[in-house]
């Protein structure tokens, strides 16, 4: 029986996805391309924002025009935290929450033989108490960098974050399991680890014993392997500038970090509940650039959240200047109903929010830029994935992308030592270094 699978979201979604594709394959369903024909399609949503429950919504549309008789499953944190309008859709069969995913194949095959109603499992907020072990995977798509799940769940409550409520409260992974699939991804030739999870610096934090992701970092770093290890993201709503300076011991740690700032007004993170100033946000960007000047810092700015006037939005202007990140990922704020700031006063139009975002864009394309152009004449690092015309292309350790002049297909999926010439298109052009 075939089954394909559409993955919408974080990175911990596509991890969840190919955990689901190794339970299904090990059962005896062949997985296929999503865009074939299927005998059961699993979308797994997203609800981050509005416009990703639209698209989860069109996917689910879109994946029964290819068999009109396919069982359509879906799973994710759309169908946890709206579960009820998922199942009203009339071409779901299928609703699973985000910590019933490990029963997803029971419930497929119950499905299969009764196709009356929609089928909905979901365990309330306040079940999602224990890590859910889904097995230890050992392939992604891509060939070049793995993801490893280290924890779940969320108890900082940003007053306009849903996420908490769809993926409960904060429990994480058995470092044994964590370790034993690192070293299985090793052995197949994985040479990028990416850690990620909901808050992965709250990893271990609901046990009073464990030093946070820090622990995870160091025991890894300890694998023999040619390997590195990239921080999918460190929240400083978690972490100060002390916890990460840490981090510096550990030589296998890419030199990049995704920090979200969110706003760059203290009285706007004041009303996001987000722990930190502004001020304290730049101690750790100044601390990172002490270390290596050209540190890669990636983060999420949102534009327009309740309240928030030209001058706060100055501020999160000024922020992407004094930073100089290398990429910046800028959205609109979109009310989540259950939130703190769904009754908010001061909610901010449609097109000044979208003014705002397309503002933030601007700047931070023009500061990627010239954290490319400060990289001219430097020697990094670069795992190559892909062959693009003339250029090998893959990622530095600071996460900017590289197009290597003159190389061969031979060397993907290696380290290959490079000097950046210039910036290019989304990244910098390079050179071999022999």
């Amino acid at each position: 029986m075939k089954i394909a699978f559409h993955t919408l979201g974080c990175k911990v979604n596509q991890y969840e996805t190919e955990a689901l594709k190794e339970q299904f394959s090990a059962r005896g369903y062949q997985v296929v391309d999503e865009k074939d024909y299927a005998d059961i399609y699993v979308i797994n949503t997203c609800t981050v924002t509005s416009l990703a429950d639209r698209k989860s919504r069109q996917y689910i549309r879109r994946m029964k025009k290819v068999n009109p008789e396919g069982l359509i499953a879906v799973t994710g944190c759309y169908a946890q935290i709206s579960p009820e309008e998922v199942a009203a859709i009339p071409e779901v069969d299928l609703v699973a929450g985000t910590n019933e995913k490990g029963n997803l194949i029971r419930y497929v095959e119950e499905k299969l033989g009764s196709r009356e109603g929609s089928a909905v499992h979901v365990l309330d907020y306040d079940q999602l108490t224990e890590y859910e072990e889904t097995g230890v995977i050992t392939s992604m798509d891509s060939k070049t960098r793995a993801f490893i799940k280290i924890q779940e769940g969320c108890n900082r409550f940003c007053s306009y974050c849903i996420i908490p409520y769809a993926r409960g409260l904060v429990r994480s992974r058995g470092l044994d399991e964590i370790l034993e699939e690192a070293k299985n991804l090793i052995e197949k030739g994985f040479k990028e680890l990416v850690l990620t999870g909901i808050n992965t610096a709250l990893y271990g934090m609901e046990k009073e014993e464990t030093s946070g992701v820090e622990l995870v970092v160091g025991r890894l770093n300890e694998l023999p392997g040619d390997f590195r290890i990239r921080l999918s993201s460190l929240e400083p709503t978690v972490v100060n500038k002390e916890y990460v300076r840490r981090l510096f011991a550990y030589d296998k740690l890419c030199h990049h970090l995704h920090l979200s700032a969110q706003s760059g007004s203290n009285r706007i993170l004041k009303g996001m509940n987000r722990n930190y100033t502004r001020e304290e946000y730049l101690d750790i960007v100044r601390m990172l650039r002490d270390f290596d000047p050209h540190y890669g810092i990636s983060t999420d700015i949102i534009a327009g959240f309740p309240g928030e006037t030209e001058r706060d939005f100055a501020d999160s202007l000024d922020l992407i200047e004094k930073s100089g990140f290398c990429r910046v990922h800028a959205f609109g704020y979109s009310r989540r109903q259950g939130t703190k700031a769904w009754d908010m006063d001061g909610q901010v139009a449609s097109e000044v929010k979208s003014g705002r975002t397309s503002r933030l864009i601007e700047e931070g394309n023009r500061a990627a830029q010239e954290f490319f152009q400060g990289m001219t004449g430097e020697e990094r690092i670069v795992l190559t994935e892909e062959k693009e015309g003339s250029f090998l292309t893959g990622y530095t350790d600071n996460y900017v992308k590289a197009y290597i002049e003159g190389g061969e297909e031979d060397q993907l999926n290696k380290f290959l030592r490079v000097r950046v010439i210039t910036p290019y298109k989304d990244g910098v052009k390079c050179s071999l270094i022999s």
